[in-house]
């Protein structure tokens, strides 16, 4: 029998485990109804549900397409180790092995899927930021943070939209909330809630000294639709006051009362959202976050929720950092709950933020599994 085939056993075993980890016969029946609705005429009709629904196809195409490929290079594989066997070919075993192990690479880095099986972890993401201790450096570290994300996004083919943001008199943010949509963006970004801490030298500073800065971050999954009949909202719970948007748009935006905020009276929670170009499309969107916000609350036990699916409520300051990104006197980015650092600063606030949620991702997994 050929030294590999222990090997080749192991990484098919791998990939059925994978496959029912990850539900992908569920997928295929999920893609194919979705083309049954786009088959219908008025699919159509709401165009933000259709973009949605399609994106949702694409992606679970795109991961059904590489597992169907990876099984399919592991059966060539097989073939051929069963013919070097046969022939007793060593330099068919070599050219054998070193595709193996390109192929156990690649599959490495596919099965971290795993890891993402959190009950709300192929949801998209609703994102919040705060600024912290700091003065105009913290509004400026938001900008940073929001820009650092997008650039996350973009490298998973992720939408990004700002659905409210508080702007700062001089520069960056006070506050924003965007929509990061894409398959597991909660899953990948619940590891980036709490506070994030900025040493540099402060560009707003003309002595040119040392500052350090913090920005909170808060993460929830989104929910496009709720179970109403758990979740039903009193009109006399809910008080919505428009304003003038102070956001991006076009002709009117900035003149008319389109920005909408809606509170939650009995728990005091607030959403705003001034994206949109009409009072009544933002209203549907802060009821859209209001209502996710309300059911993850609702489904992990009020309290409870908030420290699970949010993120332990902590305030902006010293001490309370999870990751620290020093730019000055040295450049080092430091997850404080991992250990996991890199000196490559350039490249984490260009989003290549991977390494730290991978770790996250994976201590996270082992406290579960205690």
């Amino acid at each position: 029998m050929s030294h590999l085939r222990n090997r080749l056993k192991e990484l098919e075993d791998r990939l059925a485990k994978a496959t029912v980890a990850l539900g992908l016969e569920a997928s295929r029946a999920r893609i194919a109804e979705i083309e049954g609705e786009m088959n219908d005429p008025a699919f159509w009709s709401e165009q933000a549900k259709a973009r949605a629904v399609s994106q949702e196809s694409a992606e679970l195409k795109k991961e059904l397409a590489e597992f169907d490929l990876v099984k399919k290079e592991l059966a060539d594989l097989d073939a051929l180790d069963k013919m070097a066997e046969e022939e007793n070919d060593e330099e068919m075993l070599k050219e054998e092995e070193a595709a193996l192990t390109v192929l156990e690479a690649k599959f490495a880095k596919m099965e971290f899927q795993m890891l993402l099986s959190g009950e709300y972890d192929q949801r998209n993401a609703i994102m919040s930021f705060h600024a912290g201790a700091g003065g105009t450096d913290a509004l400026d570290w938001v900008a940073m943070l929001l820009r650092m994300y997008a650039r996350f996004a973009e490298t998973h083919d992720w939408t990004f939209e700002v659905l409210d943001e508080s702007r700062g008199e001089e520069t960056g943010y006070k506050s924003a909330t965007i929509a990061v949509r894409g398959r597991f963006a909660y899953g990948w970004l619940r590891s980036e809630a709490g506070v994030h801490r900025l040493v540099r030298i402060s560009p707003f500073d003309a002595e040119k000294m040392r500052h350090t800065t913090f920005a909170l971050v808060e993460v929830l999954p989104e929910f496009e639709e709720v179970d109403e009949k758990n979740l039903v909202i009193p009109d006399d719970d809910l008080r919505i006051d428009t304003f003038l948007s102070s956001g991006k748009g076009g002709q009117s935006v900035n003149t008319t009362y389109s920005a909408v905020r809606i509170t939650h009276l009995p728990t005091g929670i607030a959403v705003s959202c001034q994206n949109e170009r009409s009072q009544l499309q933002n209203k549907e969107t802060a009821l859209r976050v209001l209502k996710s916000r309300l059911h993850a609350i609702m489904v992990k036990e009020r309290a409870a929720a908030l420290s699970d699916i949010k993120g332990e409520h902590k305030s902006a300051e010293w001490g309370n950092q999870i990751r620290s990104y020093v730019l000055h006197p040295y450049k080092l980015v430091k997850d404080h709950r991992t250990d996991v650092e890199t000196v490559d600063t350039e490249a984490v606030l260009g989003g290549d933020l991977t390494l730290f949620m991978e770790a996250y991702l994976r201590m996270d997994a082992e406290k579960r599994n205690m």
